[in-house]
C-alpha cells in the first residue's frame, strides 16, 4: 500500500487554526504541535510495510498569507528531522483547488496511472498511528475496496482506495459517512479500521492527550514527538473535556 501523508508547511496562522480559534493554544504553538504530530506520523509509515509518499502542499495551493518561502523545503526539512533515512520517502506535490480535490487527484493519479494495489490518505494529525493500524488497513484493503478509519467529530483519520470514488466535495463534514457513501454509491465494499482521534479539533487533542497518558502508564508509549510538545506546554484534560494548561 502506498501510504499519503498530505502535509502543510508548518506555519504559523496555518496549521491548526480550529485550536487557536478555540483553545488557548497561540499560533506559534500549534505549529509546534502540528510539527511533532507530523513527525510521529511519519516514524509510523516508515516502521509499517507501507510506502511513504508525502504530499505536500506548495505555493499555488496556499492561501496568500502563507504562500511565502519554499514550502517544499520547510516539509523535506521536517522529514529529514522525523526520518533516519529519506532514499524510499516520496515526496510529490498536491494538485487541486480544494482538500477533496487534491485527494481525489492523488488518489486517482496512484491507481489509475502507476497501477497502485491501494492507497492510503493518512492524516498527518493522527500521531497515535501506529504501524499496527496502518499494517491492519492494508490487510483490510484485500478484503474490502475501501476502508475508512474514523475520527474526532465525524472525521476519518485515514481513508483507504483499492477502486477510485467521486471525491467531489467529500471531505466535507461529516467526511466519514460522505466516503462511506461515496464507496456504496460506486458499488464498492467498505471497510472500517480502529478508531483514533486527531488533533486537528479540541476534542480531538484532548483524546490524544488522554490516549498518550494511558499508554504511558500501560507500558506502550507511543507519539513520542508530540507527547513531548503536550508536556512542554503543560497541556491537559480539564473535568469538562475541554483543554486546560496544568
Amino acid at each position: 500500500m502506498i501510504v499519503v501523508v498530505p502535509v502543510d508547511p508548518p506555519r504559523e496562522g496555518l496549521v491548526l487554526s480550529s485550536l487557536v480559534d478555540r483553545t488557548s493554544l497561540t499560533e506559534s504553538e500549534a505549529a509546534t504541535l502540528y510539527e511533532a504530530a507530523v513527525v510521529d506520523v511519519l516514524r509510523a509509515v516508515a516502521a509499517s510495510g507501507g510506502e511513504l509518499l508525502v504530499n505536500y502542499r506548495d505555493a499555488e495551493t496556499l492561501p496568500e498569507s502563507a504562500a511565502t518561502g519554499d514550502p517544499e523545503a520547510n516539509i523535506r526539512d521536517l522529514a529529514d528531522a522525523a526520518l533516519e533515512d529519506l532514499e524510499d520517502v516520496r515526496f510529490e506535490r498536491q494538485v487541486g483547488s480544494t482538500r477533496a480535490a487534491r485527494v481525489g487527484n492523488t488518489v486517482t493519479h496512484l491507481l489509475e496511472q502507476e497501477d497502485a494495489g491501494n492507497v492510503g490518505i493518512l492524516e498527518p494529525t493522527a500521531p497515535l498511528v501506529a504501524r499496527t493500524e496502518i499494517d491492519g488497513a492494508a490487510m483490510s484493503l484485500r478484503r474490502h475496496d475501501v476502508v475508512l478509519g474514523p475520527s474526532s467529530a465525524g472525521r476519518t483519520y485515514f481513508a483507504g482506495f483499492g477502486e477510485s470514488v467521486d471525491f467531489t466535495d467529500a471531505y466535507a463534514v461529516p467526511e466519514l459517512a460522505t466516503l462511506a457513501e461515496r464507496g456504496d454509491d460506486a458499488g464498492l465494499d467498505v471497510g472500517f479500521a480502529p478508531m483514533l482521534p486527531t488533533i486537528a479539533t479540541e476534542s480531538g487533542l484532548c483524546a490524544t492527550i488522554a490516549g498518550i497518558r494511558a499508554r504511558a502508564v500501560g507500558n506502550r508509549p507511543g507519539a513520542a514527538a508530540t507527547a513531548t510538545v503536550v508536556d512542554d506546554l503543560g497541556l491537559g484534560v480539564s473535568d469538562d473535556e475541554s483543554l486546560e494548561r496544568e
